[in-house]
């Protein structure tokens, strides 16, 4: 019945779009194939709008027609529970500060792209998960051992991608005498700490993992491993979807069956990151 239960919401996303606008003929077929309808074997059919990050490797990265990454691969599980193949997903970009947008408007079915579960989120989009707990860390040179925390930085070079609070907040609260250097994004941050022009990359670890994990990088740089904050990555829905318990359910089936730690060994493991195993891996929050 999940894909039954997806079909019904993403018809009744469809239905609202098409209330609130006066497209035309092709306008409404295109909306209505964003619909998915049950099948006599149980598959479901149509196409599932995935909105995902191109561009973080070992989470979300587009190279060509290709898509890999844990939270790629956590949305191929959850969608094939839910009745879809690969070849049925439509992965859509979703930037950082659009995500919220992209739901509203029925842009996107669901998103996975390092979405932290927040209050002020919920206010207007929906939630399953957590599908993994991740935490503010730090990437520094492979043979730095002087590093092992926010509070080493003092005195010395940290960077952090524009507009990112991260960086800041090791400055304002453990270390006021870190030097910040900010770069358009989190490659040219690693490309600084491999050349020496800064001491340290900070962002969420599994994110640093990930960049860890690319086979330039391998050897040369490493997760400090000493997490200091919680953020909860979920599904993002649109407010109220009827699907929040299937996801849920997708989730926890994925961690049962080992499939959760192997697409985890499989994207990230490479760097030799460790997630937080006290928080990981996590336990679904009932859908509210």
């Amino acid at each position: 019945m999940r894909a039954r239960r997806l079909a019904i919401a993403l018809t009744a996303v469809a239905a609202l779009t098409l209330g609130a606008c006066s497209g035309g003929a092709d306008e409404a077929d295109e909306t209505a194939d964003a619909g998915a309808t049950e099948t006599s074997d149980g598959g479901a059919e149509g196409t599932l709008r995935v909105g995902i990050k191109f561009d973080q490797p070992g989470l979300g990265y587009q190279d060509g027609s290709d898509y890999t990454g844990f939270d790629v691969a956590v949305a191929k599980y959850v969608a094939e529970k839910l009745g879809y193949g690969a070849d049925q997903i439509e992965w859509v970009q979703a930037p950082s500060a659009q995500r919220e947008t992209m739901l509203q408007n029925a842009q996107v079915d669901m998103i996975f792209a390092t979405y932290s579960i927040t209050d002020k989120r919920k206010e207007v989009v929906g939630f399953a998960g957590p599908y993994f707990v991740a935490g503010q860390d730090l990437l520094v040179a492979a043979d730095d051992d002087s590093i092992s925390g926010p509070e080493d930085l003092e005195g010395k070079n940290l960077c952090s991608v524009t507009g990112s609070t991260s960086a800041q907040r090791i400055k304002d609260e453990y270390a006021t005498g870190t030097n910040l250097l900010e770069q358009p994004g989190y490659a040219e941050c690693v490309t600084a700490l491999v050349a020496g022009t800064v001491d340290a990359v900070t962002t969420d670890d599994i994110i640093l993992a990930g960049l860890a994990a690319i086979p330039a990088n391998e050897g040369k740089v490493k997760v400090v491993g000493n997490p200091f904050s919680e953020e909860n990555y979920g599904v993002g829905l649109p407010k109220d979807s009827e699907v929040c318990e299937d996801v849920n359910a997708a989730i926890t089936e994925m961690i049962e069956d080992g499939s959760w730690q192997e697409a985890l060994d499989e994207n990230v493991g490479a760097s030799g990151y460790v997630p937080n195993d006290e928080l990981n891996p996590p336990t679904v929050v009932a859908c509210a």
